[in-house]
């Protein structure tokens, strides 16, 4: 099989209309799985894929492909011209971008391989025994993906990062299942993995979770830590295109065709960041886009430099996405989609700490099944999971019943009464999709649990 590079420019050759942008991914991954303290299964994939992204005029066709031959590529390309040659002129075309950047792009694609769980294997297995001894069980698995994505254009343009990706989810239960938690760790390379101390959160959880007790609906004190904080703040972070906000469509929409921007959202110094620079956060610092996303994401934006951000600057709305195609439409500077976030306010407590300033109120472990129930205010609904649990004079009492709640991750920010110290975390809902993010514990004095759940 040929080089992923070779497939890049072998497609641009082919090419034949007025413009073309290839993305072409090599994608290795490793796994193990576990149930039950035993390990049940480990494996290794590899694929490969290419995106030919075709310009006729101001119309854009774009079809993706899992490609091994010079026949199917040939394929691939014609497909794509045919999509464009059809296709309406795309309201967010641009120029496609011209070179940029200085990547060392015939090197081969990086890979992983099962070597990255030398170390964290055996500290599973010893985990498992100790767990049996415990009466408690082990399920979970952890992953690790190495994706090295090639952007080439018939600009001239040829750009390639390689992005380690890696993840640990911990389930413990009792041995009789009448109790649950969870733990998540996002990291590039498994070496700094802290089994131990997973294990040690959920085994304290379990022990919370012996006196079970029952509260009713309501608006509660409410500790949300890292991982939760990252799924509300993810979904805010998905729906602030400046596009969506001036034509009213989202929730930073302002009167008349403006925005929120200039606006203050909290009157914390919480700052919402993106940078592809970020330690242990890092991503691509260029587009890398094989689908445009309305306001999020354009594929005429392949190969365009990614700058730090900040959304929320000191409390005050400071930035929407805005495409290349939208700026110039709007006069304004493009701000693109980058895959990591940061929350921060300065703030210097843990979790255990805010625990121990709290005279009552709810701890929650994760939040689930999040769902939009009003883009105008981004109300959402979801469900609490793997233990909320009630504290008195800065002590777990136990563990209560779930809840369904409703909020608004936009809302929240202007009720937040304490920020603790930001931490690399791994959210529980999106972690599918977005892995790279640090966020603090909050509390929240009034969050609404807004029915009882029977989820369990």
């Amino acid at each position: 099989m040929a080089a992923i590079q070779d497939y890049v420019e072998q497609a641009l050759q082919l090419s034949t209309v007025d413009g073309c942008v290839v993305v072409a991914s090599e994608h290795t991954e490793t796994n193990l799985r576990w149930a039950n303290n035993s390990l049940t299964t480990n494996g290794q994939m590899t694929s490969r894929s290419v995106t030919v992204i075709s310009v006729a005029g101001q119309s854009a066709g774009v079809v993706t492909r899992s490609v091994s031959t010079p026949d199917e590529l040939a394929a691939l390309v014609k497909a794509s011209e045919s999509a464009a040659r059809d296709a309406a002129p795309a309201d967010d075309f641009a120029p496609l971008v011209e070179p940029n950047g200085n990547d060392d792009w015939d090197a081969d694609p990086a890979t992983t391989s099962v070597e990255v769980f030398s170390r964290f294997a055996p500290e599973l297995g010893a985990a498992f025994k100790q767990a049996g001894k415990n009466g408690r069980l082990l399920f979970g698995f952890a992953e690790h993906q190495m994706t090295s994505t090639f952007v080439g254009s018939s600009t001239g343009l040829r750009r390639r990062f390689d992005q380690p990706n890696g993840r640990v989810e911990l389930n413990g239960k009792s041995d009789d299942y009448s109790r649950s938690a969870w733990a998540g760790v996002h990291t590039r390379d498994f070496a700094d993995v802290d089994l131990d101390a997973a294990v040690e959160q959920l085994n304290t959880r379990l022990d919370w979770a012996d006196t079970q007790l029952e509260l009713p609906a309501g608006r509660y004190e409410t500790i949300l830590p890292p991982g939760a904080v990252a799924d509300l703040m993810i979904y805010a972070y998905w729906t602030g295109s400046a596009r969506d906000a001036e034509e009213g469509r989202n929730v930073f929409a302002g009167p008349n065709g403006t925005t929120r921007i200039g606006e203050q959202l909290s009157p914390l110094p919480l700052t919402l960041r993106s940078d592809p620079a970020e330690p242990g956060l890092q991503c691509a610092p260029f587009e890398i886009v094989t689908a445009s996303e309305g306001g999020l994401q354009s594929v005429f934006d392949n190969g365009a430099p990614v700058a730090a951000t900040s959304w929320i600057e000191d409390g005050v709305l400071a930035n929407l996405m805005r495409t290349r195609a939208w700026a110039a439409k709007t006069s304004a500077e493009p701000r693109l989609f980058t895959s990591n976030l940061v929350l921060d306010a300065g703030g210097t407590a843990s979790l255990d700490d805010m625990i121990a300033s709290t005279e009552r109120g709810l701890l929650l472990t994760c939040l689930w099944y999040i769902r939009e129930v009003d883009p105008q205010n981004l109300l959402l609904t979801g469900l609490t999971r793997d233990g909320v649990y009630l504290i008195e004079d800065g002590t777990v009492r136990g563990a209560v019943n779930n809840f369904r709640f409703n909020e608004s991750p936009i809302d929240l920010l202007g009720r937040i009464s304490e920020v603790g110290r930001t931490e690399h975390t791994l959210p529980r809902e999106w972690n599918d999709y977005f892995t790279r993010t640090a966020m603090p514990p909050v509390r929240v004095p009034d969050f609404n649990m807004s029915t009882v759940s029977q989820a369990s």
